[in-house]
């Protein structure tokens, strides 16, 4: 009876943890969506909400940069896409951390590196779990 009792608290438990990994999963993706979307219309109003204070980025052009300029480079037309896609390969988290890796296809436009070709890149994010809920606060990207 005592074993009985253990492996319907184990998998009671094991639902819980999976349930509420699958329910964090599902938010990030969200998440993640509404960032790429927000960047293909310029929208610097969600990307701020979305983005940390101290949100930094390893660019594909080999620069580390801020909040700031990147803000300068979507006004400036520097970062403009007439294509976005985000291809989401891997979520994992460790406590309010969420790392999610994958692939984006873009086309560059206007004033962008790259304009008029198809560009693909790999990605890293790492989403942070507040108070105020999950905010980006690192990327890094590598055209290929």
């Amino acid at each position: 009876m005592k074993k009985y009792l253990f492996l319907v608290v184990a998998f009671s438990f094991s639902a819980v943890i999976t349930f509420a990994q699958n329910k964090a999963e599902a938010e990030i993706k969200k998440l993640e969506q509404l960032e790429i979307e927000s960047i293909h219309k310029g929208d610097t109003t969600t990307l701020l909400r979305l983005w940390s204070q101290d949100f930094v980025v390893n660019n594909p052009y080999g620069e580390i940069v801020t909040v700031q300029q990147i803000l300068g480079f979507i006004r400036a037309g520097r970062i403009d896409y007439s294509t976005v896609e985000r291809i989401i390969e891997k979520i994992t988290f460790t406590e309010n951390l969420a790392i999610a890796m994958g692939k984006e296809i873009v086309t560059p436009q206007n004033k962008t590196e790259s304009a008029g070709k198809v560009v693909i890149r790999r990605y890293t994010h790492v989403w942070i779990k507040g108070k105020n809920g999950w905010h980006l606060t690192a990327r890094q990207a590598t055209n290929f």
